[in-house]
C-alpha cells in the first residue's frame, strides 16, 4: 500500500509543479519552492516504509522542488533561479526561529497542542542545521550544474541538464544532511543504510520528473512566450 500511495503522491506533486507553473508563471514557481520545502521539512520528521527500505516520507515533495528550480534555471536563468533558492532558504530559516518563539509561549491550561508542537518543531540544532546546510548547498550546486551543462550543449540534451544536475545534487543533499545530522549517531552500518535509502528514493523521484520538465517546455512555456510576444 505504502508503495502504490508513494508513486501517486510523487505523480501528483509532479503535476501539481506544472498546474501552478500554468497558473502563476514564474511567481508560481517561487511560491511552490517556498511551500514545498517548508512541508518536506515536516513530513521529513515521519518514517515509512518503501520497497523495504526504511526512508522519510518529505523526500517526494523535496525531489519536487528541484523540478522547480530547473523550471526556473530553464525558462528565465540563472539569477532567477538562485533567487528562488535563497528565498526557499529565508523562509525555512525564518520558520525555525518563529516556531522557536511560538514554543515559548506559556500554553493556556486547556490548550493541547504545546506538547504535539513541541515534538514537530522542537529546536535540534544538529538536524536544523543539517537541513538548512543541504538544501543551500544542493540547490545552488543545482543552478550551477544546470547552467554548466547548458552551455556546453546548447538547447540541446534538456533531459541531460535536467537529470544530472538535479541527481549530483541530491547526492550532496544526502551526503551533508546525514553526515551532519547522523555522523556519530548510529552505527556505521545504519549510518550508511540511512545515506543510501535516502538518496536511492531521492534518484527515483528525480528521474520522473523529466518528462514533466519537457511538457512544460513545449506546451506551456511556448503559450507564455506567445501571450507576453
Amino acid at each position: 500500500m505504502n508503495e502504490t500511495l508513494w508513486i501517486l503522491f510523487a505523480l501528483v506533486d509532479l503535476c501539481m509543479v506544472l498546474v501552478v507553473y500554468r497558473l502563476f508563471g514564474k511567481v508560481g514557481l517561487f511560491g511552490l519552492m517556498v511551500f514545498n520545502l517548508l512541508l518536506c521539512n515536516i513530513q521529513v520528521l515521519k518514517t515509512v516504509q518503501l520497497f523495504g527500505l526504511t526512508t522519510t516520507l518529505g523526500n517526494v515533495l523535496y525531489a519536487s522542488v528541484f523540478l522547480a528550480t530547473d523550471l526556473l534555471s530553464e525558462f528565465y536563468g540563472k539569477k532567477e533561479a538562485r533567487k528562488g533558492v535563497l528565498l526557499g532558504f529565508v523562509t525555512l530559516l525564518m520558520m525555525v526561529a518563529y516556531m522557536q518563539i511560538a514554543l515559548l509561549f506559556q500554553p493556556a491550561a486547556d490548550d493541547f497542542a504545546q506538547p504535539h508542537l513541541e515534538v514537530l518543531f522542537g529546536f535540534m540544532p544538529r538536524v536544523a542545521l543539517a537541513s538548512m546546510a543541504a538544501y543551500l548547498v544542493s540547490q545552488l550546486h543545482d543552478v550551477w550544474a544546470f547552467h554548466a551543462i547548458r552551455a556546453r550543449t546548447g538547447e540541446r540534451l534538456l533531459w541531460l541538464r535536467n537529470n544530472a544536475s538535479t541527481m549530483v545534487s541530491q547526492l550532496l543533499d544526502s551526503v551533508i544532511f546525514c553526515v551532519i545530522a547522523f555522523w556519530g549517531v548510529f552505527p556505521m552500518n545504519v549510518f550508511m543504510e540511512i545515506l543510501l535509502s535516502t538518496y536511492l528514493i531521492k534518484f527515483v523521484v528525480a528521474a520522473l520528473d523529466t518528462p514533466f520538465i519537457y511538457l512544460a517546455k513545449r506546451v506551456f512555456h511556448k503559450e507564455q512566450a506567445a501571450q507576453s510576444a
